[in-house]
């Protein structure tokens, strides 16, 4: 075995929480800025200032919806772009330079950080603007301050996106930073935002059953074509945003999840935009996601240089969808979201792996059978269920609404969720080793080599969903799927680098088995972890993957991982209560007819400035 070398005395970005300056600042930023919103809400008001009225009447003429709808939709519309191109620069940022100083070490954490404030603003806006106490969805503040139940969702989810920010702080201090997108924190951060957009559609629902017939006829005729495939695009990059591991190549989890992931999307995402918008609606909506995921793509990569961000094409999904929506009408929205989902499941399963043969940096193998078609079909299946209920509540006001089984609803969700957990559980596998072989393509400093890999015991690869050698947070990204050249040998394809900050290593996935060998590390003096050398030959042992990727986490006692796990869960569970609530309360007040009975339509003037 090859001995690892002491840590060199290099430069590192510290492993924790952010420096005490950054925490100084960043709390004397956010309390200045929450002061002068409370101020500004508190003198709307009072009625001691008129712009944000007059702000809300200009969105309201511009629109034809109440200001209290137009205003806050317009700027979480503007924040969500902000919010999404910040994200997946970010992780771009950390797979091609590895970790940061600090929340505000690196530019990406700006947009992200704006987008998720100008969510939460726009929830708060429209509560601070309210609504006329007669809007059957309104909930009571005071006795003359009601709050449209849209922009409470949106507010709720934007909130708690934000506080992850924070927390995210603390948690890399207790343990250490997570190099991964399904970290506890960020999950929180980014469920929040993606789940927001849900906030913006009930937001408009209620808009639209309140205004008038003036207001109605201002609508822009473009903008009326436009509204609902962007808010339901929106809504299914919100559903795709946790696959961004893997559309980048470097997950840290069984690829199984990535058909389930995009099945589960698939089946919430569209069948909620057919059933909302009708024909054609699911096609629009993968037109939106495929223009802003595209353009994304064309920004991070070839423009800012970072790592390619691939996506899944959803284009026979939306076609399956489409199909049955021509045999089974809207107004049965869970009769057709339980047969698109069979379709999508199957259909759709076998077009996006064949997609990921085009297109993704980690195709899926016939390894993943039968697993991957189990489990992408019952995901399908319980999305589509549950798109068919989400479109259920929004479509609520146009026709009455499908009854279904009482147990349909809680079932679908249990099995999404056990979908999810089911490949959650992984570990390092039988005890396998690699012997390596290396050859100098490009000498020092700057070495690149080919990579000869002789596995022990020979068949440890057989049936494997991916052996690569991936190199990463050196300033650039390589994953390279290795050749077989003989029994249990393999080769790689293309240079890997090996010095400098790369961290180049050999994966290998066996279903729960995640594990790797190091190629080369360098030292981190801020872990601390010595540099693992890269000599001509050396053999290695095979160890969990976590342990090379997440270097700097540091784990923590039972004691402290336990509650910090149960308060984000706590916090998860809360915000899905409040939206499956919302979505409730929103099919409950609704009317057939496409108002409230016995109440006239508020005038939105009347609403956007205190009496």
């Amino acid at each position: 075995m090859t001995p690892i070398a002491p840590i060199a005395q290099t430069s590192s970005a510290p492993a924790g929480g952010a420096p005490i300056g950054d925490v100084i600042w960043g709390t004397a930023a956010a309390t200045l800025i929450t002061a002068l919103v409370i101020w500004a809400a508190t003198a709307h008001r009072a009625g001691r200032i008129r712009w944000l009225g007059r702000l809300a009447g200009f969105a309201e003429r511009s629109s034809g919806l109440p200001g209290w709808c137009a205003l806050p939709t317009a700027l979480a519309a503007v924040s969500l772009i902000v919010a999404v191109f910040g994200f997946y620069w970010d992780v771009a940022k950390h797979i091609d330079t590895g970790r940061d100083p600090g929340p505000f070490g690196t530019a990406a954490h700006y947009p992200i950080l704006v987008g998720l404030f100008g969510i939460a603003l726009a929830g708060f806006t429209a509560i601070v603007l309210g609504v006329d106490r007669r809007v059957p969805t309104a909930i009571r503040v005071t006795r003359d301050w009601h709050a449209p139940l849209g922009g409470v969702l949106i507010f709720l989810c934007g909130g708690f996106a934000l506080t992850g920010f924070p927390l995210d702080d603390v948690w890399h201090t207790l343990f250490g930073q997570d190099v991964t997108l399904w970290g506890p924190t960020h999950v929180l951060m980014i469920g929040g935002a993606s789940l927001s957009t849900l906030g913006v559609w009930v937001l408009l629902a209620e808009g639209r059953r309140a205004r008038t017939e003036v207001e109605a006829s201002r609508e822009p005729s473009l903008l009326r074509r436009l509204r609902g495939p962007a808010v339901a695009g929106a809504f299914l990059i919100g559903l795709s945003t946790l696959q961004g591991e893997f559309d980048y190549g470097v997950p840290q989890f069984q690829l199984v999840y990535q058909p389930i992931l995009i099945m589960l999307a698939a089946g919430v995402g569209l069948v909620t935009a057919r059933v909302r918008l009708g024909r054609g609606g699911a096609l629009t909506a993968v037109a939106f996601f495929l223009a802003l995921r595209g353009l994304l793509t064309l920004i991070i990569g070839p423009v800012i240089g970072a790592a390619t961000l691939h996506f899944p094409l959803y284009l026979v999904e939306a076609a399956v969808v489409e199909l049955v929506g021509l045999r089974v009408s809207s107004s049965r929205p869970l009769t057709l979201g339980a047969i698109a989902g069979l379709g999508i499941g199957t259909l759709g399963l076998a077009a996006e792996w064949g997609w990921s043969h085009v297109w993704m940096p980690l195709p899926w193998p016939g390894t993943l059978l039968p697993e991957a078609a189990i489990l992408g079909l019952a995901a399908a299946l319980a999305g589509a269920v549950l798109g068919g209920y989400i479109g259920r509540a929004l479509t609520a006001d146009d026709a009455p609404p499908q009854r279904g089984p009482a147990w349909l609803g809680p079932a679908a969700a249990v099995v999404a969720v056990a979908c999810i957990a089911y490949p959650l559980p992984m570990d390092a596998g039988s005890a396998t080793s690699a012997a390596v072989t290396l050859r100098n393509v490009k000498p020092p400093p700057q070495r690149e080599v080919q990579a000869t890999v002789r596995l022990h015991p020979a068949d440890a690869a057989e049936g494997s969903q991916w052996l690569t050698a991936t190199s990463w947070q050196g300033g650039g990204l390589v994953v390279d799927r290795l050749e077989r050249v003989g029994n249990g040998v393999f080769r790689t394809t293309e240079p890997l680098p090996a010095y400098g900050q790369w961290k180049t290593l050999i994966r290998l996935e066996n279903g729960r088995a995640l594990r790797a060998v190091p190629v080369y590390l360098p030292a981190d003096p801020a872990i601390p972890a010595p540099e693992v050398a890269a000599p001509q030959h050396f053999e290695r042992s095979f160890v969990r993957d976590k342990k090379i990727l997440q270097r700097e986490s540091v784990g923590g006692t039972v004691w402290l991982t336990v509650p910090a796990y149960l308060l984000l869960l706590a916090i998860v569970a809360g915000w899905l209560t409040a939206l499956t609530w919302g979505m409730r309360r929103l099919e409950g007040s609704a009317s057939p007819s496409g108002g409230t009975p016995g109440v006239r339509p508020a005038r939105s003037r009347r609403v956007v400035r205190p009496a």
